[in-house]
């Protein structure tokens, strides 16, 4: 037993130093001959690529004014690494700002919050390990306070960077558009120009590599690809004349007493450019710099009026009068003679139905062109329903550009509806069980038991023959009203065409994109879309009509007093009836009438008759571009005529 002890005490040594040999090899192996690889792989474990956002290019007017630029703006950011290392993970750090910046401290934590596919905005999008702006537009005294006391905001620094910056406040806001966080730590274009040319404006970022310690700390910046600035988008709009065109339409909105919205729209006949774009509610885009709270989402979303809603592009009316130059132009077409005479009695029976003149007024014989001025109602009826029988009417809409979106630079543009027999039947089987239990049941939560009485009668009437196109279906759409939906931009367009001698252009609101530089990317040009199907005498038959509906017709008592012999003005009114609410109020024109150069359109929803609330507007508007009635001119003198 005594003699086994040495063996196995030498044995247990032998082990060990075996042991140590293969640890000491298993260094030599990991530090020397592997050494280099292992450090690589280290290394790269820990490399980060951090996005270097590119500066916003800008958005000028046709003169060159900037619409939508950056400014320096003061800047809190927030290391997100550095607060979660403090004992308390950078509460007290973050609370001490919100107190600093006079900003709630949940809005700050919130946008410390990393995104993710269940993280609602307002999150981080970025890098964790870069600074996290927290706060901009931050007053130069509030960031100095902080930059001047490191030791009460550790991991928190203040600095001047670009942010988006409208020099003109609100002003043409549905047309520029906002931004809101995109997919990275950037900003992207969410409506108007600013996103439909946001491949454009927003330049090529660039990238960092940094390499970071396990705790997430930056140790070095191991290479840097610099950022390519946006590019310049040139429009067409005058900041001048869209200033007089919001004036004018938040004017005619607000004396129309009951009236809830409306919209405006001015373009060059000749080009197909638009000069200027407005529509109310308004907002401002600078709401969403740094992020918009929900309840600001909301009241801009479904508050009073839904102000983000673009209505000159989206809006949807039944545009009335305006809609008759579709019907004397079929009509025409169809063989009656513009100049032949014709009864317009106060109403017109279709049927088992009898439909007014406006008012019930009986106006006499008149030709045509009478018919327009003082837009006669039941001289249409019966043209309406001699054409019945064909589309001849809903084939000269299309052939004016209606039914379908006119292609403008703009998003979320509504194609309108030209309602015809396929379409009523298409929509007779959508809503049949709708109006059938609407037939059964009528409306009880309806306060107004002739109007619930109404609506149940109607409701029956869809349910057993809604399908059906009828005479008094066409008589409708032959004065712009029942089905008949168009946006201002599209009634615009149209009457844009009729004034140029037939070309229907597709609005675009850019002219040209240039480089940081200056340097000319490319131009936009408005491509055309189509030409009328109309004569040219049946145009400048109506050009000739339409010029005396301010002297003597129905738009008289708007343009009492203007000078229509300095700026000759040819339009249509239009009074859009509505069962139960304020009817809509529109005006289409076009001046100088014998050279036409642009056409105005304006609508105000519930604004009443057209000569009451949309007339006047655009009286407004003309009279504010060209410098009349003691206005400075907001048009340049070679732009005028």
């Amino acid at each position: 037993m005594r003699r086994s002890q040495p063996f196995r005490l030498l044995l247990a040594h032998v082990l060990v130093a075996a042991l140590f040999l293969v640890l000491l090899g298993r260094l030599w192996q990991v530090q020397i001959l592997d050494g280099e690889r292992y450090t690589a792989a280290a290394v790269a474990d820990h490399v980060r690529h951090v996005v270097v956002p590119a500066v916003r290019g800008r958005i000028l007017d046709d003169r060159g004014r900037p619409l939508a630029r950056n400014k320096a703006a003061m800047t809190v950011f927030a290391d997100r690494v550095a607060l979660t290392r403090q004992p308390d993970r950078g509460r007290a750090t973050l609370r001490e700002l919100a107190k600093a910046l006079g900003r709630p401290y949940k809005d700050l934590q919130d946008r410390m919050r990393l995104c993710g596919p269940r993280t609602r905005q307002p999150c981080w999008a970025g890098s964790p390990y870069e600074p996290i702006p927290v706060a901009e537009g931050v007053g130069e005294r509030e960031a100095m306070q902080i930059a001047e006391r490191p030791e009460d905001f550790p991991g928190i620094t203040a600095e001047p960077r670009p942010v988006r910056d409208h020099p003109r406040g609100a002003l043409a806001a549905h047309v520029l558009g906002y931004l809101a966080p995109g997919d990275s730590n950037d900003l992207v274009g969410k409506d108007g120009l600013e996103a439909t040319y946001e491949s454009d404006l927003r330049g090529r970022p660039g990238s960092r590599k940094v390499v970071v310690d396990s705790a997430g700390q930056v140790l070095r910046t191991l290479g840097e690809q610099p950022a390519t600035p946006g590019a310049t988008v040139v429009t067409s709009i005058d900041a001048d004349v869209q200033a007089v065109v919001e004036r004018a339409l938040e004017r005619a909105v607000r004396k129309a007493g009951k009236a809830d919205s409306g919209a405006a729209v001015v373009l060059d006949v000749r080009t197909g450019r638009v000069v200027a774009l407005a529509a109310a509610p308004s907002y401002d885009p600078e709401i969403w710099t740094g992020g918009i709270g929900e309840a600001d989402y909301r009241r801009l979303t479904s508050g009073a009026g839904s102000p983000l809603v673009s209505r000159a592009v989206q809006g949807l009316w039944p545009p009335a009068s305006t809609w008759k130059v579709v019907s004397t132009a079929a009509a025409a077409k169809a063989g009656y003679d513009l100049r032949g005479r014709y009864d317009c009695p106060g109403s017109y029976r279709i049927g088992d139905r009898s439909f007014r003149n406006y008012g019930g007024a009986d106006l006499g014989v008149m030709d045509l062109r009478r018919a327009l001025v003082v837009s006669c109602d039941t001289i249409f009826y019966r043209f309406a329903e001699r054409l019945q029988g064909g589309t001849a009417m809903q084939d000269m809409a299309r052939g004016f550009g209606f039914g379908v979106a006119t292609g403008v630079d703009l998003p979320g543009e509504a194609a309108g509806r030209v309602p015809d027999p396929a379409w009523k039947k298409a929509y007779w089987k959508q809503t049949k069980d709708r109006s059938c239990r609407a037939a059964r049941t009528g409306y009880p939560q309806e306060k107004d038991a002739a109007r619930a009485a109404y609506l149940k009668a109607v409701a029956a009437e869809n349910c057993a023959h809604g399908y059906v196109w009828t005479a008094g279906d066409a008589a409708n759409f032959s004065i712009g009203q029942g089905d008949v939906l168009v946006t201002p931009l599209q009634l615009a367009r149209a009457y844009a065409a009729l004034a140029n001698g037939g070309t229907l252009f597709s609005p675009r609101v850019a002219k040209e994109v240039r480089g940081p530089d200056g340097t000319l990317l490319r131009e936009v040009t408005p491509p055309v879309a189509g030409r009328l199907p109309v004569p040219a005498a049946t145009l400048e038959f109506m050009r000739d009509a339409l010029a005396e509906v301010p002297r003597s017709g129905t738009a008289a008592g708007a343009f009492d007093g203007f000078p229509l012999g300095k700026l000759p003005v040819a339009g249509k009114t239009g009074t859009a009836e509505a069962y139960g609410a304020e009817d809509t109020s529109w005006f289409a024109s076009f001046a100088p009438a014998g050279k036409p150069r642009y056409a105005v359109v304006v609508v105000v929803s519930r604004g009443g008759g057209g000569g009451e609330a949309a007339a006047p507007a655009v009286r407004e508007i003309w009279s504010g571009m060209y410098g009349l009635e003691g206005r400075k001119p907001a048009l340049p003198r070679d732009k005028r005529w």
